[in-house]
C-alpha cells in the first residue's frame, strides 16, 4: 500500500470534553459580545465590517445566533432513520462552501429583526447560548438528527458547532479588536479536527504539518518519512492554522509574514488550502 492509499487514522473525541470545550467558548463568545455592546460607542461598532463579505458585525452575531441555535432546532425535529449513512465532518466543510449565499441571507435576514438597540443584540447570542448547551447536555451523543447534508449524530453535529464558535469568534476580534479569550480546549480540539480534515483531503506521508502544541499530521502524496528529521515540515500557531483553513488568511502571505514555517520541496500547502471558508 502507497503513502497515497493508506488512510489517515481517525480521531476519537470524548463527549464530555467536547461539551465542556464548548461551554467554555460560548462563555468567551457571551463576554466578548457583552462588552462590545455595552461599549460606548456600541452602535457604530455594531456596524462596522467584517473580512466576510458584506456582512457586518451586528449580521455576524446574527449568523452566530442562527449557527449555535441549529442543534437545538434539529433536535426538535423526527429523528432520521438510524440506520441511513451519516455525514462527517468532511461532508460539514463542503457544505459550508455550497451553502455560503444561504447562510448570508438568513443571517442578514435574522439581523435586520434585532432593532437597534445594542442590548437586544447581545440577548439575542446569550439566548442562543444558553439553547445549545442546555440541548447538548440533555442530548444523547450517539442519537441521530437530521441536517441538510444528511444523518448526522449528536456528538458530531456539536463539533460542527464548537467549529463554527470558534472561527467566527476570531471573526468578531478581527473586526472589533475586541480580543476573545478562546476556551483552550476549544481551540484544541478545531485545531485538530481541520488538520485531521486536511490529511483525509490530501492524504499521504511526505508532508509533516505541526500546530504545537495541539497538533501533527502528515499530509500529502508522496516518499514517506520514517525516520529523523522530516524533509518537508511546516509548522505554524492554532490560530494562524485556523484562518489558513478556513479561508482567513492566504498562505503566500502568512509564509512571507513568518507566520508560517514551510522547508521541503514539498512544503506547500497553498494547493489544498483552504479545506473551507
Amino acid at each position: 500500500m502507497t503513502a497515497a492509499q493508506r488512510k489517515p487514522k481517525t480521531r476519537s473525541y470524548d463527549p464530555a470534553k467536547v461539551r465542556a470545550a464548548l461551554d467554555g467558548q460560548l462563555d468567551a463568545l457571551r463576554r466578548a459580545v457583552s462588552t462590545l455592546c455595552e461599549g460606548p460607542d456600541a452602535a457604530a461598532a455594531l456596524a462596522r465590517p467584517t473580512r466576510l463579505g458584506d456582512w457586518t458585525v451586528r449580521d455576524l452575531i446574527a449568523h452566530l445566533a442562527i449557527a449555535l441555535e441549529s442543534l437545538p432546532g434539529r433536535l426538535a425535529e423526527p429523528a432520521p432513520d438510524p440506520a441511513a449513512p451519516r455525514v462527517g465532518l468532511r461532508d460539514f466543510l463542503a457544505g459550508m462552501r455550497t451553502g455560503e449565499s444561504a447562510v448570508a441571507a438568513a443571517a442578514t435576514a435574522e439581523s435586520h429583526t434585532l432593532g437597534d438597540e445594542p442590548a437586544a443584540v447581545a440577548a439575542r447570542l446569550d439566548e442562543a447560548a444558553a439553547r445549545l448547551s442546555a440541548a447538548v447536555a440533555a442530548a444523547d451523543p450517539a442519537a441521530p438528527l437530521a441536517t441538510v447534508l444528511g444523518p448526522a449524530t449528536v456528538a458530531d453535529y456539536t463539533l460542527t458547532r464548537l467549529l463554527e464558535a470558534v472561527v467566527h469568534a476570531d471573526d468578531l476580534a478581527a473586526a472589533t479588536g475586541v480580543p476573545v479569550a478562546h476556551d483552550r480546549q476549544a481551540l484544541a480540539t478545531v485545531t485538530r479536527m481541520l488538520a485531521d480534515a486536511l490529511a483525509v483531503a490530501a492524504p499521504g506521508g511526505s508532508v509533516e504539518v505541526r500546530i504545537p502544541p495541539f497538533a501533527v499530521v502528515q499530509c500529502v502524496a508522496g516518499p514517506r518519512h520514517t525516520r529523523g528529521t522530516p524533509p518537508n515540515v511546516v509548522e505554524t500557531d492554532p490560530l494562524t492554522w485556523i484562518r489558513l483553513a478556513s479561508g482567513r488568511a492566504d498562505w503566500a502571505a502568512a509564509v512571507e509574514d513568518a507566520l508560517v514555517s514551510a522547508s521541503g520541496e514539498r512544503a506547500d500547502l497553498s494547493g489544498q488550502l483552504p479545506l473551507f471558508g
